[in-house]
């Protein structure tokens, strides 16, 4: 079982962005979705584009999943699940995230 992170305070995320952590030896982008008070973290490496990017996406709503477009090609990457919906031979990994009182942990 992965231990949780210390990243960043939560006030270091705006609203409808995402930021790059790096957890346990990996890249982790965070995002901090308007909508919902909920956090997500995913891996930030955009495996269509090759590069690690995803933190700098762009956070949209598709039919009801929030998603984070890679700012290279535009593919969207379901932040609850890190599925492509463009490519569903494709996927990013995904992470739990928690707040605990003003500070975000990562467990990766």
């Amino acid at each position: 079982m992965s231990e949780f992170t210390d990243v960043c305070a939560l006030d270091d995320i705006n609203l409808d962005t995402g930021v790059c952590a790096l957890v346990n030896g990996q890249q982790v982008a965070i995002f901090r979705p308007a909508a919902g008070g909920v956090l997500f973290a995913v891996g930030n490496f955009d495996p269509i584009g090759e590069a690690n990017v995803l933190s700098r996406g762009l956070i949209s709503d598709i039919k009801g999943q929030l998603t984070v477009a890679s700012p290279l090609y535009k593919q969207h990457f379901v932040l609850a699940s890190g599925e492509c919906l463009e490519d569903d031979s494709v996927s990013i990994p995904t992470f739990k995230v928690k707040v605990e009182g003003k500070r975000v942990l990562v467990a990766a």
